[in-house]
């Protein structure tokens, strides 16, 4: 238990030092005079939300070190197909290519049923 109590009063302490050196510019989402009664008046609660949430972090966020990648391995290179080339056509032009071919299958699976109705009645 009087470790805890060492913790949380270390945790507090490492806050208020840090809140009172910030500059207003780097405190978020409330004054800092709020952030400094929130800090002393519920010390641990208060001290990890400043240190969530309130302060402002570098550029980059919080370093974090990174795991070293392995090598990547080499992108298989594929002979470009067709349907990889680019399409310069506008959505509107596509749409209608595609109305154009399902009105022709229409078309021609009408003609494949009248073809199939005309051979059945001779």
């Amino acid at each position: 238990m009087p470790l805890l109590s060492i913790l949380i009063f270390a945790v507090t302490i490492a806050a208020l030092i840090d809140l009172i050196t910030r500059d207003q510019s780097q405190v978020k989402h409330l004054p800092k005079m709020v952030w400094l009664l929130l800090v002393i008046l519920l010390p641990f609660i208060g001290s990890v939300l400043w240190f969530a949430v309130g302060r402002e972090y570098g550029e980059g966020g919080i370093r974090l070190p990174r795991v070293p990648r392995r090598e990547a391995r080499p992108a298989r290179t594929a002979a470009p197909t067709q349907a990889a080339s680019a399409d310069t056509r506008t959505t509107e032009q596509q749409i209608a290519d595609l109305d154009r071919e399902i009105e022709e299958w229409r078309l021609r699976e009408e003609i494949a049923k009248r073809k199939r109705g005309e051979s059945a009645n001779d």
